[in-house]
């Protein structure tokens, strides 16, 4: 189910930009087989940059449920992938309201749409986006490998993210342009009793909710210090922090670090 008509790439941009997404759910699209989880556990490597994974799901979405327990597994073994999950709002109106969605998730998923996303582009649920780059259904466990092999060269020549004593950060590396860096606060669990619509009767449970984003600054090139926020391991909500470098708004991910 849980998944928008996906328009052919030529008119997604001018669609988007002109008129916005129109929520068409299909009883097919967006379904896929049970996820195969990756067995082999990466330890968390705090001087590599991750591979950065938003997964765009919904609690009003049937097919997200596989995606939502496949990037927890994730999460749990894979200390080379940084899981952001992402709800969305745009299935509220199937007849229950997400407690956790925020719409700056469902901007910018509909952002990276309207720029193009290699893989499968388009609004969707359950959507998984690979350091900004790449797009696969959520669920699909060897598309979403596939992706983040493309991505070892990139995170090999990212900028590096120097944080000292949780007050500030120093960037440092080449750049092709601007990059913003932001701080991100996720919650790292929440299990929801859904009471309507198409997951009724279920608990799901989500890893790394997205709680807070907050814009530090942009970089350019060679090496800047930005200024890490006083207390920010004091955001209501949150346990788990992160740093996220990428290009303009919803522009590819160049690097990512852990707090």
């Amino acid at each position: 189910m849980s998944k928008e008509t996906l328009l052919s790439v030529g008119v997604v941009t001018a669609a988007v930009a002109a008129i916005g997404w129109m929520l068409l759910p299909s009883s097919n699209q967006g379904a896929s087989a049970a996820p195969m989880l990756t067995q082999v556990s990466v330890p968390v490597d705090m001087t590599t940059s991750p591979a950065v994974l938003e997964l765009f799901t919904s609690q009003g979405c049937s097919s997200c449920p596989p995606a939502d327990a496949l990037v927890g597994q994730l999460a749990k073994t894979r200390g080379d992938i940084l899981v952001i999950s992402r709800p969305v709002t745009y299935w509220d109106r199937l007849g229950w309201r997400d407690t956790l969605a925020k719409p700056e998730n469902t901007d910018l998923q509909r952002a990276y749409a309207a720029r193009g996303l290699s893989g499968r582009n388009g609004v969707y649920t359950p959507q998984a986006v690979i350091n900004g780059r790449g797009g696969v259904v959520g669920s699909n466990a060897a598309r979403i490998e596939g992706l983040l092999k493309q991505t070892a060269p990139q995170r090999k020549n990212a900028p590096q993210l120097a944080v000292l004593n949780d007050s500030a950060v120093t960037i440092s590396g080449p750049a092709s342009g601007t990059a913003r860096l932001s701080l991100v606060s996720l919650d790292s669990q929440e299990s929801v009793s859904i009471a309507l619509g198409e997951n009724r009767d279920r608990t799901i449970t989500y890893t790394n909710l997205l709680v807070a984003e907050a814009v530090l600054g942009t970089w350019n090139d060679n090496e800047q210090t930005f200024t890490l926020p006083a207390n920010f391991r004091q955001t209501a909500g949150a346990d788990k922090f992160a740093l996220i470098l990428r290009e303009g708004r919803a522009g590819p991910i160049l690097a990512a670090r852990r707090l």
